[in-house]
């Protein structure tokens, strides 16, 4: 049977080793964890050199850019090849050296993960026959119910990370995710969210992600995603599809209305827009195409009143939106 290769990205702890043991109970998947977008990106580039590349990953939308460790390393949540760590276990940490004869201290108890329930109805695909729900085992899950991807208690013992400002560079989720997709094409990406936020979910997409899926969801629901990603399917909970289709209808339009304005420039005036999309300055741009920099002023200008900004910063959004690539 050939195994499906999983990494979890994901900072918080208690929800990421208890997905993570979840989904070592399939018969088909193996499956590893990192806290962090730098621990995911070197666990990529590691597993594709030893030419055992990771298949899938599902990464946090939130996922800071901070932490330790990677698969395999003091800090990590799991190795590949390696049984997923039990829920409530706390890896060893790196420099922990006792004495020769010192008691042995235990580590605090970490607080039980909760089974949410759904937010939403949702069609789940069947678990496999056999297969332990996440979490303890000290509430059975009521008769009926597939088991729920378990997220993380608010308010409990984690601490809950702040929100990264989406778009920053290496700070969250969705930017791992086109960094991901461009270094491993063959690499499927899915998102786990906490929440049902269209604009993501369209950004997520245009990075290259292949489904959106709530941490609410069920465990049956989560597998049969990464099923249908391995398919080269898109995965959109039906209730965002409406709002994810307006967020790509109001892209588009704004794209065209770009498109337009930056036709209405001169061919010299559309040299000086890619430099400034390179984020080359009035001395540089006039290096470059051999022109004074009082003409690169004027030029400039021009191209901030054809395109209706007035800043560098606005032009080069506007640049972007029309799919204006940077001067080589």
């Amino acid at each position: 049977m050939a195994r499906i290769r999983v990494l979890v990205a994901d900072g918080h702890r208690i929800f990421a080793e208890a997905l993570a043991t979840a989904l070592a109970a399939e018969p088909d998947v193996e499956v590893a964890a990192a806290g962090s977008t730098q621990a995911a990106e070197r666990a990529l580039e590691r597993a594709a050199a030893e030419n055992r590349p990771f298949q899938v990953l599902l990464v946090d939308a939130d996922l800071a850019s901070g932490g330790t460790g990677s698969p395999g390393s003091p800090g990590s949540l799991g190795s590949p090849g390696s049984p997923a760590p039990a829920i409530g276990t706390a890896p060893a940490r790196a420099g922990d050296q006792r004495r020769p004869g010192a008691p042995s201290k235990q580590p605090p108890k970490p607080a039980t993960v909760p089974l949410p329930v759904l937010r939403q109805p949702m069609v789940s695909a069947p678990t496999s026959a056999g297969a332990p729900a996440p979490g303890p085992a000290a509430a059975p899950a009521p008769a009926r119910t597939a088991p729920r991807i378990p997220a993380p208690r608010v308010g409990g013992s984690e601490p809950q990370p702040a929100r990264p400002r989406v778009g920053s560079e290496g700070g969250d989720g969705i930017s791992l995710v086109g960094r991901a997709r461009t270094a491993h094409p063959d690499l499927q990406v899915v998102v786990l969210a906490a929440d049902d936020d269209p604009r993501r979910v369209v950004q997520a997409l245009q990075a290259g992600a292949g489904g959106w899926v709530a941490k609410e969801s069920s465990l049956g629901r989560l597998m049969a995603v990464i099923r249908g990603v391995l398919r080269d399917e898109t995965h959109i909970p039906p209730l965002l599809l409406t709002g994810v289709i307006r967020e790509l209808t109001a892209a588009r339009r704004d794209r065209t209305e770009s498109e337009r304005l930056v036709e209405s420039l001169t061919p010299r005036e559309k040299q000086v827009l890619r430099c400034m999309v390179a984020g080359l300055g009035r001395q540089a741009v006039a290096d470059r195409l051999y022109l004074s920099p009082h003409t690169v002023r004027t030029h400039m200008q021009n191209v901030l009143g054809k395109l209706g900004v007035h800043s560098t910063l606005a032009a080069v959004a506007l640049a972007r939106r029309a799919g204006v690539g940077p001067a080589e």
